[in-house]
Formats: structure tokens, C-alpha cells, sequence
């Protein structure tokens, strides 16, 4: 089986069970890539190896919980297993809190879950899968974040992004950062790191009232996915180009 998976693109994309992370799994399985199904829920995850394959792609599932150090650890040895490296790695896994959601009654709990999933988890999954990206000849790093971590954005006066965000949005903005640090310190390497912007996608972290397609959302984040080896690097991207931090 390494053999044959060695000759294909081999990406991992967390929280790909569902919504945008299924989509970019989809769209990546399309050109022909071999396509790590992320998720922490066994039954949703079997179920989209299943579409995925019933659809004509090389989809392998994943048992990941990005909250859990062990978990993560157990996919990263699962993949050099099946695969021997690792060419891209899509952190897509997220979580929202309420919406609206004011700093000044917020929860603390509600705030340490977002940001042990939406960062520390991220943080997580990465240093555990780069020795098996360094290993891929065009390595590449998605993350995804939004409009609502833009920093520039949220303090540009007629800018709506949909109200306070005691969480969330704050956990978009660290997440940015982050990809700054990580671009910094893999300057000297192959790897490509950036951050992706969906839009206002309809899926279960806004109770379906967003605006685009699941397909508009992914769009993006493969576009990144198959960066060519110029291209950018530390950056934050949606469908019309660079955003602003």
C-alpha cells in the first residue's frame, strides 16, 4: 500500500466529517489526492470515507480529537503508516461559542474550550504532523480562521461582521498570530503556511445562516492547499485575496 499511496498528494483535513471540512476533503479527493478523514465521531467519519469513496476518492479515515494530545499522536503514526509523509495538512477542526456573545458576561469556560480547540489545537496537530511534512517534497499548511479575526476589519467603522464576539472572533485573531510565529520560523524551510478565509458559509457553527455554499466556503482553503512552491507564505486569504490582519 505504500507504494501506491506514495505516488499521490497525501492530505489530512481535521474536522472533515461535516460542512467546509468535507468540501475541501471533496475537492482535494477530486484532483486525485489521498484524502485523511479527521474527525473525533467514528460513525460520521466512517460515513464520509464512505460518500467520499462511493464518489471516486482515495479516502482514508482518521480518528482525531485535536483537544487530546494522545489522539493526535495516534493519527500522526497512523499516517506515517499508511503513507510515509505527509504533503498538506488542512487544520479545518473549529468551534463556536454563542453569537452574539459579549466580553463582559462571557463565560471563562466557554472561552478556554474555544481556544483549546481553535488554537492550542491547532498548535497541537501541526508540531505533531511536521516531521511527516517535512518528509513531502511540496509541503503546505492551511489553516482555517475568518473575516472576524481581522483585527483591521473588526475596527473599520460600516465593516458589519455580524456583532460582538467575546470568543470566537478573538480566537481567530490568535490563530492568526500564530501562523505569523510558524511562518517565521519555517521561512528557511519548503513548507507553506497560510490562513483561509470562508466567508459567510451556512453550516452548524452559525445555525445555517450563512450566506454561501459549502463548495464557496472550500474554495479557498484548496486553493492554498495546491499553492505552487512561490507562492505566499504567512498570510491570511479569502476568495478576492489577501485580508488584512
Amino acid at each position: 500500500m505504500l507504494a501506491v499511496v506514495s505516488e499521490k498528494t497525501i492530505v489530512l483535513v481535521t474536522g472533515a466529517n461535516k460542512g467546509i471540512g468535507y468540501e475541501i476533503a471533496a475537492g482535494l479527493g477530486a484532483r486525485g489526492w489521498s484524502v485523511g478523514v479527521g474527525a473525533r465521531d467514528e460513525q460520521r467519519r466512517q460515513d464520509a470515507v464512505a460518500k467520499l469513496r462511493a464518489a471516486g476518492a482515495d479516502a482514508f479515515g482518521v480518528p482525531l480529537d485535536v483537544t487530546d494530545g494522545a489522539s493526535v499522536t495516534t493519527a500522526a503514526r497512523l499516517i506515517e503508516k499508511r503513507a510515509g509523509r505527509l504533503d498538506v495538512l488542512v487544520n479545518n477542526a473549529g468551534i463556536a461559542g454563542g453569537w452574539p456573545e459579549e466580553p463582559t458576561t462571557i463565560d471563562l469556560e466557554t472561552v478556554r474550550r474555544l481556544v483549546e480547540t481553535n488554537v492550542i489545537g491547532v498548535i497541537r496537530v501541526t508540531n505533531a504532523m511536521l516531521p511527516l511534512l517535512r518528509r513531502s517534497a511540496h509541503p503546505r499548511i492551511v489553516n482555517q480562521s475568518s473575516h472576524v479575526g481581522s483585527l483591521t476589519l473588526q475596527t473599520t467603522p460600516g465593516v458589519d461582521l455580524g456583532g460582538i464576539s467575546g470568543a470566537y472572533a478573538p480566537t481567530k485573531a490568535y490563530l492568526n498570530a500564530v501562523t505569523v510565529q510558524y511562518a517565521k520560523e519555517l521561512s528557511g524551510t519548503d513548507i507553506l503556511i497560510n490562513n483561509a478565509c470562508p466567508g459567510y458559509v451556512a453550516t452548524d457553527l452559525n445555525g445555517f445562516s450563512g450566506t454561501r455554499t459549502l463548495e464557496q466556503g472550500a474554495a479557498i482553503a484548496i486553493r492554498l492547499a495546491t499553492l505552487p512552491d512561490d507562492g505566499p507564505t504567512g498570510r491570511l486569504f479569502d476568495d478576492n485575496g489577501v485580508v488584512p490582519w
